[in-house]
């Protein structure tokens, strides 16, 4: 029985539908998150260089990107109601587009602020509606696959922030913005048609409108863990380039390379955590997850040695990216054929996430210049956030298995010590999830 369902899923196939509701995803993540955030950060240098601004002035205008992100995961919702959801994400990608364009002309810095907040906010509402929108329309086996690619816009933004960035510099700084600006049109452009229609009817029927008692617990915990998975991550992306260059005395150019080692480790990250969780499960691999990145950020707390930096560095990077996907595959587990309510728990996780990185970054700040630039003060803070999620995980019960979790006999559930068989219950479950998923892409194939 274990080895005829590992084969019937190894079967599955995504349809052509599918297929252009993924890559569509995947340019929806690049231009709004892996362009619009992570390009800014090689650009604050020239910014200065150029007079465009003052230093204070060009580093608040990068946390503008912040502010307007969380604004626009907090309206998502709100945006899909009143547009539809492919209307919205084909609106607001000219939007993020339109930005680049305009941020090539710095009137003011008001102008500036203006449309760096209009790029995180669509940004914001982006990753909120492009794996709702798609995800439920893709067979059960595949998802973590089809989440790993959506995500894998964010990694390919961070390596080209590393490559694409200084090579565009060449030609000026102007320049640089109009050419993100026309890559970003052009994916636009590429992704206009393969957007899937809104969720079919039969996929808008759920049970309850309610989520059970121990669904929030779950759910409550997973929005903490994927908030201290935030406050982890922010010491690398704001200082791991710095720390090498000055920490650890060997400059600039080291430094750089060590961060297109990060963004190429981020491009493979999304598809390599979600093949792990097609695997084993997404409650293993997002525990396996949260241990990794803290170990990386220990290594970086207390070792000084270059290669185990680049280790710790390459770990960061898969897992920067490749928590995303993990994370929304654990809503989808605690809140199984409920789109809906999916959709309302991941766009609550995006705002824990983007809140806990604001804070995160201006709390870090502050302790990095009033303890003497103590980096590794910094990292141990990161650590210890990553490792209370790992230990809340290990230790409380949220909730107990669930259905997704069961259908991976090798996952190792709470207790760490039991292992679970799919009983039959959860069999008709799951045949019922797969005849649901083959009404849904057919709609989608029929232009429904």
């Amino acid at each position: 029985m274990k080895t005829h369902s590992v084969h019937a899923r190894a079967m599955v196939r995504l349809n052509r539908a599918a297929w252009f509701a993924t890559v569509a995803g995947m340019c929806g993540s690049l231009v709004s998150i892996g362009l619009a955030r992570f390009a800014y950060t090689p650009l604050i240098p020239p910014l200065i260089q150029a007079h465009w601004f003052s230093p204070a002035n060009a580093v608040s205008l990068g946390a503008a990107n912040f502010a307007g992100y969380l604004a626009g995961a907090l309206l998502a919702r709100l945006i899909a109601a009143a547009l539809s959801s492919r209307q919205a994400l084909r609106l607001l990608l000219f939007v993020a587009t339109a930005a680049f364009f305009a941020c090539a002309y710095p009137l003011s810095v008001v102008w500036f602020f203006v449309w760096r907040f209009a790029s995180g906010f669509s940004g914001g509402v982006i990753m909120v509606l492009v794996p709702t929108s798609i995800l439920p329309q893709i067979p059960a086996a595949k998802r973590g696959f089809v989440s790993g690619m959506i995500f894998l816009g964010l990694g390919l933004g961070i390596a080209a922030s590393g490559t694409l960035i200084p090579e565009l510099l060449r030609l000026g700084l102007r320049e640089t913005w109009f050419g993100l600006g026309i890559l970003s049109l052009l994916l636009t452009v590429f992704s206009w048609f393969g957007w899937p229609a809104d969720n079919p009817p039969a996929l808008r029927f759920e049970t309850s409108n309610d989520a059970s008692f121990r669904s929030k617990i779950s759910l409550t915990i997973l929005y903490g863990q994927y908030a201290a998975n935030a406050l982890g991550l922010v010491p690398v992306m704001i200082l791991m380039v710095d720390y090498i260059a000055r920490g650890l005395g060997r400059g600039g150019d080291i430094g750089a390379a060590y961060w297109r080692v990060y963004g190429i480790a981020a491009i493979v990250g999304p598809v390599m955590c979600g093949g792990a969780a097609d695997k084993i499960g997404f409650r293993l691999s997002f525990r396996a997850a949260l241990l990794l990145q803290g170990i990386a950020v220990g290594i970086l707390s207390f070792v000084k040695n270059l290669v185990a930096v680049g280790i710790a560095t390459v770990l960061l990077g898969i897992f920067t990216t490749g928590v995303v996907p993990l994370s929304l595959g654990r809503i989808r587990d605690i809140l199984p054929h409920r789109p809906t309510a999916q959709r309302t728990a991941w766009s609550r996780a995006t705002i824990a996430f983007a809140a806990f990185q604001v804070l995160g970054g201006y709390g870090y700040a502050f302790l990095f210049s009033h303890s003497k630039e103590n980096y590794g003060l910094v990292f141990l803070c990161g650590t210890i956030a990553l490792v209370m999620a790992l230990i809340v995980d290990l230790f409380v019960r949220e909730g107990g298995s669930t259905a997704a979790d069961l259908a991976h006999p090798s996952t190792l559930l709470v207790s760490g010590k039991k292992r679970y068989k799919l009983s039959l219950e959860d069999r008709k479950s799951e045949a019922g999830s797969r005849f649901h998923n083959s009404i849904c892409t057919d709609d989608v194939r029929n232009g429904s």
